[in-house]
This record gives C-alpha cells, sequence and structure tokens, in this order.
C-alpha cells in the first residue's frame, strides 16, 4: 500500500495547530507521518508546554528553523528530504481540513492518472470572512474539478499554472526527478514547480471535493505587500510567467466580485474593493521593477523580510533598516 506523508509549515502557531492534527489523524486515509517544519522554536515549544502532545502523536515529527534559514522552497525541499512516503502533502498551518476524507480525495488524481504530479484542494472561506474573501476563495476555488496541461497554455494562460501550497499532494517520484522547488524564491515555489512539471509531460489537477477552510482578511496594506512579493518573484522567474499575463485574471476578478456584492446587497463594500484592487496593483507593479526600488523601500514594501536579507549583503543595508529588522520582521 502506498503511503502518505504530510509536511505543515508553522510560524506562530495557535491552539488551532492541535485541532488540525487532529483531523489529520482521522483521515479514512491515515498519513504515515506528520513532519512539521516549524520557524522559531520558542513559539511551537510554548505552546506544546505542559501538554501530552509528544505521547498523544507520535508520528508527529517536528523540526525547528530560525527566520534566518526559512525560504518557501528551501524549507519544503528540507521536509521532502526526510520523507520516504509515495506521497507528500504540503500544508499551511491555517489549512483545516472540512472533513476526513482530505486525503483520500487528493490521492483519487494520483491514481485516476499517472501522469498527475500534483493535486490540490479547493479553500473554502472560514465563517468570519468577508464577502470581498469569501468571493476571491469561490473565484479561485470553484467546485468544478480542472486538469491542467501543456495544451491548455493558448486558452488559459497564467492558470495553467495555477497551483497552491496551502493544502497540495505531490507524486514523490516525479519530485526528486524534477528536482523539487527552487531552493530560493519570495513567493509562488508551487506555480513555479507547476510549470517546470507541465512543461515535462505531467499534470496539475485541482480536485474540489478535496477541502479546507483556510481565508484571510488581508488590509490594504497586507495586499499591497503579498502582491509586491508576488511581482517580484514573477520578475524573478521569466522562464515561467513571461508572455503569461496576470491581468486579464485580474480583471475577471474585479468585474465578477462587483457583481457579487451587488448581488449580495453589499454595494457598499465596493469602494473598499476598488482600494484594495488598487492596492494589489501598486504592490504588484512594484515588485515587478523591483530591481529599480532602494532596498529601503523594498524592506518597507515586502510580506517576506526573511527572503530580502539572504538577497542582499546585510552590510550595505542602511542603518536605520537594519536595526529595525528584529522588531518589525514579517515571517512566512
Amino acid at each position: 500500500m502506498k503511503t502518505t506523508d504530510i509536511v505543515i509549515l508553522t510560524y506562530k502557531p495557535g491552539k488551532s495547530f492541535f485541532k488540525q492534527i487532529k483531523a489529520l489523524e482521522e483521515q479514512s486515509i491515515a498519513p504515515n507521518r506528520i513532519i512539521i517544519m516549524n520557524t522559531e522554536e520558542k513559539y511551537l515549544e510554548g505552546l506544546l508546554f505542559g501538554t501530552d502532545f509528544g505521547e498523544k502523536y507520535k508520528n508527529v515529527d517536528i523540526y525547528h528553523l530560525s527566520k534566518r534559514e526559512f525560504n518557501h522552497g528551501k524549507t519544503r525541499n528540507l521536509a521532502a528530504a526526510k520523507s520516504n512516503a509515495d506521497y507528500i502533502i504540503f500544508m499551511t498551518q491555517d489549512a483545516m481540513p472540512v472533513d476526513d476524507r482530505l486525503i483520500e480525495n487528493l490521492l483519487k488524481a494520483m491514481e485516476e492518472d499517472e501522469r498527475v504530479a500534483v493535486s490540490y484542494a479547493r479553500q473554502l472561506p472560514a465563517d468570519n470572512a468577508g464577502a470581498i474573501e469569501k468571493f476571491n476563495r469561490l473565484f479561485n476555488y470553484p467546485a468544478e474539478d480542472r486538469l491542467q496541461k501543456d495544451e491548455d497554455l493558448p486558452e488559459k494562460g497564467i492558470k495553467t499554472y495555477f497551483c497552491s501550497d496551502v493544502c497540495a499532494c505531490y507524486r514523490k517520484d516525479i519530485f526528486e526527478k524534477s528536482g523539487g522547488f527552487l531552493n530560493r524564491v519570495v513567493f509562488n515555489e508551487d506555480m513555479i514547480y507547476a510549470c517546470k512539471v507541465i512543461n515535462a509531460g505531467y499534470y496539475i489537477s485541482y480536485r474540489a471535493e478535496a477541502k479546507v477552510i483556510h481565508s484571510h482578511n488581508y488590509t490594504a496594506k497586507q495586499q499591497l505587500k503579498r502582491n509586491f512579493d508576488l511581482g517580484a518573484s514573477q520578475y524573478d522567474h521569466p522562464e515561467v510567467f513571461a508572455g503569461l499575463s496576470s491581468e486579464n485574471e485580474g480583471k475577471k476578478l474585479v468585474t465578477g466580485c462587483v457583481a457579487y456584492l451587488l448581488k449580495k446587497g453589499k454595494f457598499y463594500l465596493i469602494p473598499k474593493f476598488i482600494l484594495h484592487c488598487a492596492a494589489r496593483l501598486t504592490g504588484y507593479i512594484l515588485g515587478k521593477n523591483y530591481r529599480k526600488l532602494s532596498k529601503k523601500l523594498i524592506w518597507k514594501l515586502t510580506a517576506n523580510r526573511g527572503y530580502w536579507r539572504h538577497f542582499w549583503d546585510m552590510t550595505n543595508i542602511p542603518e536605520d533598516v537594519h536595526a529595525g529588522y528584529g522588531k518589525n520582521a514579517e515571517g512566512l
């Protein structure tokens, strides 16, 4: 019988961490191991202190790293190297299984077609998600399955490479053969990997029946920062994104969300949505032009300061920026 390991990236996890582990242990197809890649030991150890977690979940292995060591690609590669399973499911700490069929439904894609390299889950909004975020989840994660392959590029464009490591299952043999994720990447490690395997003739499968609760009520400032990193990653990887515009998807999102808000009688949220769109676009454009910006400005714009800390020679960063790192640095 083929085995499945789960890798969860954590940073300052809360009590929902226990609920997530319990939900994964109670799946219809049980995970072989759960590998926790935790950034900053003190936060997770503080959460577990005085609990029977280690005794209760003996198949959970915890590895700690510092903020300085963390990278979206390299950290996941390190976790994959610790796994001997046939499949690896990468998850984030805020992805909560909806039912006990998450692993089963992700694996169905692999069993149905050996050309499927990755299957990823549907993300549903949490109860506290606002109307705008609810539409975002519906827009990116609809109720219908889709199979993404090379011949889709002319019609689907950048959506061909869409994938999310919030919850995605990887076939281990293809992962190893393809070299895994890029070790150094500010964002989009999942889409860059998807491009690589699709170009090699494999498929990416979106499985709508594999469901997790995952949403964020980001502020406009947070949207700007995330899209700055998104733009920077697209600039850094023209082999994936050159000639594949995101603008058409953006237009569909805008028109679709406005119609959704009107239908729901929440027209008063349209100005807020427009503000968020402006923040996203501004961040994206600045990110794609980051090489024209000062280090100090990039430091203020990014949501992933740890990445840029590695990217630069820190001795050349202005003193006022360097001095503020420890207090203001943002994590995952």
